[in-house]
Parts: C-alpha cells; structure tokens; sequence
C-alpha cells in the first residue's frame, strides 16, 4: 500500500479551496482512494464555503475568491 500527497478543488460560488489530501494506492480494487478522515475534511470545507464561513474553511485548506475579469 503506498500513498501521495493530493490537492483536490473545491468550487462553492465566489470561492475555491485548495484541500491537500492523501490518495492511498493499492493493488486492484477501487484504488486510489481517500481515507476516511480525507473525505470528512473535503465534506467540512465545503459546507463551511456554503455557509459562508470562509474562516473556518481556511483552517483546513487555502482559500481563493473567483473573480470574473472579462465577459
């Protein structure tokens, strides 16, 4: 079993986080996938970006705010 170090998006409207997150590796089966812990920190950021909360998303990731610079 091996596994490396990940950065997954998130979009949630005016907002994108950054999450580093570990994929695990192993022989066959549904590999890569993310623990447990991974997945439940994808889960808290994106509900604290839909909330609003973008304090309490950026405890666990960097936080950008999307800008629309032509039309």
């Amino acid at each position: 079993m091996e596994s490396r170090k990940w950065i997954e998006s998130i979009r949630e409207g005016e907002y994108l986080a950054e999450v580093e997150v570990e994929l695990i590796e192993t022989e066959g089966g549904w590999s890569p996938y993310l623990s447990l812990n991974d997945a439940y920190k994808l889960d808290d950021v994106r509900s604290a970006l839909r909330r609003g909360d973008v304090a309490g998303a950026a405890k666990l990731s960097r936080v950008f705010t999307i800008k629309r610079v032509a039309g």
